[in-house]
């Protein structure tokens, strides 16, 4: 891959630390709980493949609205090998080819799309694009919809979208009092799908006392990536006196797992992009280290992470695993064949690779 330019175009690498983590004494013996599930879901995987596919198929640049997903060094790379993130549709050359971003859009950024005559690939989560069927269908039939999610973050901006008239955002249980909902017995609550299971099982508890005749979705909106590596970041934390959370800062499903490792235990937890930001004095005093990463994390980086604590000591790594996960997701239809035109194996799931922390 070239990015237009004569020169091949190498990955980025991921900072290197300065001045290695010192292996000081503590209290007991030195490890590492290593959680899985951990990074990259089925949902991540389709849509940065897609991007990947989309330079080989039509060549530097292809477009992409938004982040495809929250991950700066993801983000970094698929810069380097020619995509260009825009916040909005009309930064685009016209013609050009343009990627949606996992996290969904609404219909008026599709229509703005074709406005624009832009080549447009559907990259959203297939379990974003569920709940953004649900709002329309609920919509249609009359219901108005509680939107359990983060105001500004995309994928409520999207699936807000399908309805605008007939939601409204809850953004903590603590919006529930003092909530205006139109009079109607035609109500039902949707979810963002990356939120902690705990606080909007806890939000809709707090509904549902208020609005007794609100109904539930016809199946949990939180996505199972986000569920399995919250439980599994639950049991590090019973026996952690730090948790790792490799993840930025804009991703929501990272920044709940350092709130559920609180929630569960650790003395303390702490979101990373990268290992060179993990401070010498977090590890003061400190036996058990806990690490995890979010749905939109490459491996590489908990890898280095690992190797960052093995000089300060933690080189003994014991794997928790609470669930299997093989669920993997078509891509979109227009990259599902090689560049010849042949059926390209990636094409029906992605990566057609175990995630990185299952057993062969």
């Amino acid at each position: 891959m070239t990015n237009g330019r004569l020169q091949a175009i190498a990955d980025p690498v991921v900072p290197v630390r300065r001045e290695q983590l010192r292996d000081e004494p503590v209290t007991g013996a030195k490890r590492v709980i290593l959680a899985a599930p951990r990074g990259y879901c089925a949902g991540v995987d389709r849509a940065v493949v897609a991007v990947e596919k989309a330079l080989e198929h039509y060549g530097a640049p292809v477009y992409v609205r938004k982040q495809i997903v929250h991950n700066v060094h993801v983000v970094s790379t698929l810069e380097q090998k020619g995509a260009i993130f825009v916040d909005e549709v009309d930064e685009v050359p016209r013609g050009s080819h343009l990627v949606f971003s996992a996290h969904g859009v609404s219909p008026a950024v599709v229509q703005g799309a074709k406005d624009r005559e832009l080549e447009a690939i559907d990259a959203t989560c297939p379990l974003v694009t569920k709940v953004h069927r649900e709002a329309t269908r609920f919509s249609r039939d009359d219901f108005h919809i509680l939107l359990i999610g983060h105001a500004g973050h995309e994928e409520v901006e999207g699936t807000m979208g399908h309805a605008p008239e007939r939601t409204t955002l809850v953004n903590s249980p603590d919006d529930v009092a003092t909530l205006i909902v139109p009079e109607t017995d035609k109500l039902v609550w949707l979810s963002q799908t990356t939120l902690s299971v705990d606080e909007t099982m806890e939000t809709v508890r707090l509904l549902r006392a208020r609005f007794p005749h609100l109904q539930d979705p016809p199946s949990d909106d939180i996505c199972y990536a986000t569920q399995n590596r919250q439980v599994a970041v639950r049991k590090v934390a019973e026996d952690a006196d730090l948790v790792i959370v490799v993840g930025s800062s804009n991703s929501s499903n990272s920044v709940r797992l350092v709130e559920v490792a609180l929630e569960y235990g650790a003395k303390a937890a702490y979101r990373v992009d990268y290992a060179s930001e993990i401070r010498q004095e977090w590890l003061d005093g400190v036996a058990t280290v806990g690490v995890t990463s979010g749905a939109s994390v490459p491996e590489v980086l908990v890898q280095q992470v690992l190797a960052d604590l093995a000089f300060a000591g933690y080189r003994d790594v014991d794997q928790v695993v609470t669930a299997e996960e093989d669920l993997m997701f078509s891509l979109p239809k227009e990259l599902r064949r090689d560049v010849s035109g042949q059926p390209d194996a990636r094409g029906l799931g992605g990566r057609t690779r175990k995630l990185d922390w299952q057993t062969p």
